[in-house]
């Protein structure tokens, strides 16, 4: 099943190989600071700036009440999805990195093959933490999110991704399992906010 689902018949490390042995010194540095803004601590900023956006958003002075509201709603439901899925989802990284314990690339692959930028890591590679995260800050925002701005976060989100593997820290199945992982999370928690708030609603409305 890992030679299939892991290692991609050989691909897996291939590809790995074709971005890790791309090297420019500038490039290093567009790669470390998407690791940077993939970073799960960077929680509470995010938060933070979601917050400060949504309350200039939702307190523009050219909408009506009725509108006002919907974009009160939204905008509630984007922070609740983001906060809950951040917690979940790091639960179950806390839950699958250790468990499954797969080999960074520094261990997998002979000495001197890969390209190492920053400090060295050698375990818990299976799924990435900073894919994840990067999957779950766009993919919370999706709703309110127009299509420029959509096209900017999956840029980010394949930027994160693929400075993973730049950057010798994980190999694209590992990336592509945080995406996967992440994007179910999210999916999930922002059903059950739907739900939520359909029902409470409709209490208040009763």
């Amino acid at each position: 099943m890992k030679e299939i689902f892991y290692d991609w018949g050989g691909a897996n490390v291939w590809l790995f190989h074709v971005i890790n042995d791309i090297r420019f010194a500038w490039l290093d540095q567009v790669m470390l600071l998407g690791t940077t803004l993939g970073d799960h601590n960077l929680f509470i900023p995010y938060l933070g700036l979601l917050t400060l956006f949504a309350l200039v958003v939702v307190n523009r002075a050219d909408q009506d009440l009725q509108h006002y509201r919907l974009q009160v709603t939204l905008w509630i439901s984007v922070i609740a999805v983001f906060s809950i899925a951040y917690l979940l989802d790091g639960l179950l990284l806390g839950f699958l990195k250790p468990l499954l314990d797969f080999p960074r690339p520094p261990l997998a692959l002979p000495q001197g093959t890969v390209n190492i930028i920053g400090t060295p890591e050698y375990h818990h590679s299976l799924p990435s933490g900073h894919s994840s995260f990067a999957m779950l800050v766009v993919a919370s925002l999706w709703p309110v999110l127009n299509r420029k701005w959509r096209v900017a976060g999956v840029t980010f989100v394949l930027w994160v991704g693929i400075s993973r593997s730049s950057l010798g820290a994980h190999f694209p199945a590992d990336v592509l399992a945080g995406f996967l992982s992440s994007l179910a999370v999210v999916l999930l928690v922002y059903m059950a906010v739907q739900k939520l708030m359909r029902v409470v609603e409709g209490r208040l409305g009763a």
